[in-house]
């Protein structure tokens, strides 16, 4: 009976701490991937942190740190200086609603910005000029894919 007892203690924490791990918002999921240091810092000095910390849901496409090394230094430490405008880069990266990959259909499809991304799967799945190169990284307020390229929304 103590045997009995201890494992299913031991099944319970085991159960618990898989759960706890697996309850992380987006940002929390995108800064443990690390491969998403500048979007990271971007989201903060915008101020966006904790409105992808909510309750969503909400599909980002991520720009990786290579995606950002795109940009020349200056004109990404513009960007970055830029609250007004980096608001508007970050949020047309977020569509509102979890949208996995199964479920991306080809079009139009508006952004938290108000303007739209286009998003085509011939050959792939693109975001305007961005490849999605990985898909459905789940958190627990949305999912993120990853993208090769920052999308700038119209200005």
């Amino acid at each position: 009976m103590k045997k009995l007892i201890a494992r299913t203690t031991l099944v319970a924490a085991v159960s618990l701490a898989a759960l706890s791990a697996h309850a992380k918002d987006i940002v929390d999921t995108a800064v443990a991937a690390g491969q998403f240091k500048t979007l990271a810092t971007a989201l903060q000095a915008a101020g966006l942190v904790d409105t992808l910390k909510g309750k969503g849901p909400f599909t980002v496409f991520a720009p990786t740190d290579e995606a950002f090394a795109k940009i020349p230094k200056a004109q990404l430490d513009a960007l970055l200086a830029d609250k007004a405008k980096l608001t508007a880069v970050l949020t047309y990266h977020v569509v509102p609603g979890k949208v996995m990959a199964a479920d991306v259909k080809a079009g139009a499809v508006k952004t938290v910005q108000g303007a739209a991304i286009n998003v085509s799967t011939t050959g792939g799945v693109k975001v305007n000029d961005a490849n999605v190169v990985k898909t459905d990284i789940a958190a627990d307020n949305g999912v993120i894919h990853v993208i090769d390229t920052v999308i700038l929304p119209p200005m």
